[in-house]
C-alpha cells in the first residue's frame, strides 16, 4: 500500500459508498464510523459521493449524523449535490422525457434492460424486470414501479437513466451504443451490470468541483477516495486520491495513492493516514 505523506490539509474528503466506504455487507464499519467522526471533530467535511440516489445515502448519513445545515452528499453520480440540513440542492442536472423516450429505445435495440431514476421512484419499461434494478431499488431505498413508456407522464424529469443486465451481456451491448448517445450524454459503467447516462455536465469530479468552490476549499485540500469508473473524475480533480485495494485498474492508474481493500478497512486507514496524522 502506498501511504506516502499528504501534501496539504484536507478540508473535504469525498467518498464513494458501494465497494469503497461500505464491506462487502454494505455496512459501515465501527473503524469507518470512528475514523469519520475524528475527522469530522476537526471540522473536515465529509461527503458522501455515490451514484445512489440521497434516498439510498440517507441511513449511512444518519448513522454518520452528516445532517446539518454544513453537510452536504453527491448522489446519483453527481447528478445531484444537497445542503443536507436544508434540503437545498447546490448543483443540480436533470434529464428531460425526450431523453428518457431515446435512451429507453437505444436499450431497446441493443438487448439490454432499462431503468430511470426521477428522484422519488425507479421505472422500468421491462416486464421481465432485472434482478439487478430489484436490488438498486432494495439498496436505493425507493419505490419500483414498471411502466410502459406511452403510460409514462411527459412531464417527467429524471436524475438519471441506466441500462442493465448480466455483465457479459451488457458489455456485448456497449460495444454496440451508438455514437448519438455518447454525443449527448456522458456514459460509464459504475458496476459490472450498470451503465449510467446522465448529464455532460454532472459527474463526481465536476460536482465535487462545484461544491469545493461553493465551500471555498482548493482542490489542493481535497482528497477522493474510490474503486469504479463512476469515481475517475473526483479522483482527478482532488488534490489526494486514493483508489481502494479492490479498485478497478483504471482507478489505479488514475490515483496517487492505494489503501487496502473494502473489506480491510480501507477508508478508515485512509482517513487515519492522511487526514488525523
Amino acid at each position: 500500500m502506498d501511504m506516502g505523506r499528504r501534501q496539504s490539509t484536507i478540508a473535504l474528503v469525498a467518498i464513494d459508498m458501494d465497494g469503497t466506504l461500505l464491506d462487502p455487507a454494505h455496512k459501515l464499519t465501527e473503524r469507518a464510523k470512528a475514523a469519520i467522526a475524528q475527522a469530522r471533530a476537526l471540522g473536515v467535511h465529509i461527503v458522501l459521493t455515490s451514484g445512489r440516489p440521497v434516498s439510498g445515502l440517507a441511513p449511512f448519513l444518519q448513522e454518520l449524523g452528516i445532517n446539518g445545515d454544513d453537510d452536504y452528499c453527491i448522489a446519483c453520480n453527481g447528478g445531484l449535490v444537497r445542503r443536507l440540513g436544508t434540503g437545498e440542492n447546490v448543483a443540480e442536472f436533470p434529464l428531460s422525457f425526450e431523453d428518457f423516450r431515446y435512451c429507453e429505445q437505444v436499450a431497446r435495440d441493443i438487448g439490454v434492460h432499462f431503468q430511470a431514476l426521477d428522484g422519488q421512484r425507479l421505472y422500468t419499461p421491462n416486464q421481465d424486470i432485472s434482478r439487478y434494478t430489484v436490488i438498486d431499488s432494495h439498496l436505493s431505498h425507493v419505490p419500483l414501479s414498471y411502466r410502459r413508456v406511452e403510460d409514462m407522464d411527459p412531464s417527467m424529469s429524471f436524475i438519471k437513466l441506466m441500462m442493465i443486465d448480466e455483465p457479459e451481456v451488457l458489455d456485448a451491448a456497449i460495444g454496440r451504443l451508438p455514437a448519438e448517445l455518447t454525443e449527448r450524454f456522458a456514459v460509464l459503467k459504475s458496476a459490472p451490470f450498470f451503465l449510467e447516462v446522465f448529464d455532460h455536465r454532472a459527474g463526481k469530479g465536476p460536482s465535487l468541483q462545484k461544491l469545493a468552490e461553493h465551500l471555498g476549499i482548493d482542490r489542493a485540500n481535497v482528497m477522493a477516495i474510490g474503486d469504479q469508473e463512476n469515481d475517475l473524475t473526483m479522483l482527478q480533480f482532488a488534490g489526494t486520491s486514493v483508489a481502494m485495494g479492490n479498485a478497478i485498474d483504471a482507478v489505479k492508474a488514475v490515483a496517487r495513492f492505494e489503501t487496502s481493500t473494502n473489506c480491510d478497512n480501507g477508508v478508515a486507514k485512509a482517513i487515519e493516514r492522511f487526514v488525523l496524522q
